[in-house]
Order: C-alpha cells, then sequence, then structure tokens
C-alpha cells in the first residue's frame, strides 16, 4: 500500500496542532464543553497521526536496511530471519498507511455525535418490510458487538413480522464514522418466504442515518413549534391505547414534522420527538452548507426506487455489494448476524482514498 507524498501536507497539519494546543492551554476554552470536546479530539487524532507518520518513516527506512542484507547475506538461517522481518515490517508499514490516510483527512464536524439511524421498507411491499426488519436485528447485532448504546425511539411492525418503521439511536465510539456508509437504499435480490414459485424478487429499503445535535447546538425558537397529541395506535398495552399519550411536534419554518408513541408518557415521546426533529435540522443545516461549499452533493436516500441503491444483497450468490466503491463482501449470511466490521472498514478505507486524494490536490 502506497502513501502519496505528503510532507509538505504534514507541516501544514503541525502548524493547525500548535494552533489547536494554544486553545487548549486558555482556560476559558473549558467553560464551553462542545468547542473543549471538538478541539481535544482534533489535537489528539493529529498527535497519533504525527506518531504514525513518524513510524512510518522509521519502518520504510528499516525495510530498505534489510533488504539491501538480503541482497548480501548467504547464510539460510540468518536470511530466513531478515525475510520475516521484512514481512512483518511490510505489513507493520500497510497498518500506518491506513491509519494515516484516514488521520489525513479533515475532521468531520460529525466525528464525535451519536447518530439516529431511521429504517422504512421501499419497494417491494411485504418482501421489503421483511428485510428491513433483519437488517435492523442485523443492525442492533452489530452495536453489541461494539459495546454501543442503543435505545429504541420508534418500531412499528407489520403483520407478518415485518418492519413499517424503526428508528433508534446510537452511542458509543467511532458511532457515526461507521454507520455514516449506511445511510441510502439497500436493494435486496432473493426468494421470499411469500413466494411459492420460486421466483427471485427485489425490493428496497431505505436507511438514514442522522447526525444527533445537542440541545445548546440549534436555536429554535418555541413559538416556531407546534405540539399536537393524540391516542396511540397499534400494540402497546392498554395504557399506551387509551390515554393521549401520543405527540406530534412540528417545525413550522421547515415543515418537518415528527410524531412519537413508543412510550407511555406523554413527557416521553414529547422528548424522542424532539430528539429525532433536532437531528433532522442539523442535517438539513449542514446539507445547506454543504451545497454552498459545493462539496458532499450526494443524497442520503433518494426516492426508494430500486435504480437508486447504495448497496445490493444478492441472497442466491452470497454476495453483497456496495455500489459507491466497487466492494463486494460474500459472507452475507454473516452480515445479516451484525458481522458488518469487514465491509465497513472496506468502504471507509476506499471513501478515505477517495477524499483524500482530493485533500492532497486541493
Amino acid at each position: 500500500m502506497n502513501l502519496p507524498d505528503i510532507d509538505n501536507y504534514i507541516e501544514k497539519l503541525r502548524v493547525r496542532a500548535a494552533k489547536l494546543e494554544e486553545k487548549l492551554n486558555d482556560p476559558q476554552i473549558y467553560s464551553r464543553s462542545a468547542e473543549c470536546r471538538q478541539v481535544s479530539r482534533e489535537h489528539q487524532k493529529l498527535t497519533n497521526l504525527f506518531k504514525s507518520y513518524e513510524r512510518f518513516l522509521q519502518a520504510g527506512k528499516e525495510l530498505a536496511d534489510n533488504r539491501e542484507m538480503l541482497k548480501v547475506e548467504h547464510d539460510s538461517e540468518l536470511k530466513g530471519m531478515i525475510e520475516a522481518d521484512i514481512e512483518t515490517l511490510e505489513n507493520e508499514i500497510n497498518t500506518l498507511v491506513a491509519h494515516i490516510k484516514l488521520a489525513l483527512l479533515p475532521p468531520d464536524p460529525n466525528e464525535s455525535r451519536n447518530v439516529i439511524i431511521e429504517i422504512h421498507p421501499a419497494a417491494g411491499g411485504e418482501e421489503a418490510a421483511l428485510f428491513a426488519g433483519e437488517l435492523y436485528r442485523a443492525y442492533l447485532k452489530f452495536a453489541d458487538g461494539k459495546g454501543w448504546k442503543v435505545e429504541t425511539l420508534d418500531l412499528a411492525m407489520s403483520e407478518l413480522g415485518g418492519l413499517k418503521n424503526a428508528t433508534f439511536s446510537l452511542d458509543g465510539d467511532d458511532v457515526y464514522s461507521l454507520m455514516r456508509f449506511e445511510s441510502g437504499v439497500h436493494r435486496v435480490q432473493r426468494v421470499p418466504a411469500t413466494e411459492s414459485g420460486g421466483r427471485i424478487h427485489t425490493s428496497t429499503v431505505t436507511v438514514a442515518v442522522l447526525a444527533e445535535a445537542e440541545d445548546v447546538e440549534l436555536e429554535i425558537k418555541p413559538e416556531d413549534l407546534r405540539f399536537d397529541v393524540f391516542r396511540s395506535s397499534g400494540p402497546g398495552g392498554q395504557c399506551v391505547n387509551t390515554t393521549d399519550s401520543a405527540v406530534r411536534v412540528t417545525h413550522i419554518p421547515s415543515g418537518f414534522s415528527v410524531a412519537s408513541q413508543q412510550e407511555k408518557s406523554q413527557h416521553r415521546n414529547k422528548e424522542i420527538a424532539m430528539r429525532i426533529l433536532r437531528a433532522r435540522l442539523l442535517e438539513k443545516l449542514q446539507q445547506e452548507e454543504q451545497a454552498r461549499q459545493a462539496a458532499d452533493k450526494r443524497a442520503q436516500v433518494g426516492t426508494g426506487d430500486r435504480s437508486e441503491r447504495i448497496r445490493t444483497y444478492n441472497f442466491p450468490q452470497n454476495r453483497v455489494t456496495d455500489h459507491r466503491y466497487n466492494i463486494s463482501f460474500f459472507d452475507l449470511p454473516g452480515l445479516m448476524e451484525g458481522n458488518f466490521e469487514t465491509l465497513l472498514n472496506d468502504t471507509r478505507a476506499a471513501d478515505a482514498e477517495h477524499r483524500l486524494a482530493e485533500t492532497l490536490n486541493g
């Protein structure tokens, strides 16, 4: 794995790190918790980058020395030891290069945020609902394996055990940097359990990953909000279905409307609806800023049409294909058991490669 010539860029980052250190030495920053957290994370990221880069240079020198030694060494035992060292150094360098490429990217404003994920079946009727449920359960297993905290904010099941919709939050390390790649249309190709003739069907599910906003980050005026209460519908027990516990909040300027009926408490449903609303408003503001800067123009979800897809799950061929970077993964049963690590790491590495080229050329 190669690393472009980045000496000049590293020096620019050292200047940036020095400025961040000055900010951290100012006691006043500790009264601004959000800014302090952001500055601390960026400074630590750059510190780790410099350590990795210095080790990369040192390992490269050691590798070159070993290769020269191998040319003149005749003792078979020593040659074997040198070759083993060369293999170890090559593996270390590949790992360092991957870490350095990620660390070279400009900090994402959402990097330290938790996320709210929304899943909806799109094209394909009940089969789409069934796959939406399977994808939801796979995400929960992945989150459990990562040690992330999961909170269900909204959940509605279909009659055949599929998913009408699910909204849940994930809280933990590296949540946003991994799960952001799940945003978009997921296409599934398989013979549904509801199909008696053995024909392969194509269905789609939409996934939206929203960075969760903190209360202090968005100024939402009380007069811009309208709250409506109504009786919850569907399963949930007597108390839920016989009292006006469900809440719908509408942000009048944007037209965004969020309803919550997951909890028995009207106060709790109001809190959940506001969390989701803040995340959607933050996404809207960030998309507007990105458009002004002509940055990321890719829509997160699209319409849900079968032709709009980020990933295809082909069950007959046991293949998952990420269409953004043409990455294929051949363990579909494992993926549906929550083993997303390899696919997401490969996707993140490909995305970093693309963004790094833009960063260094820009």
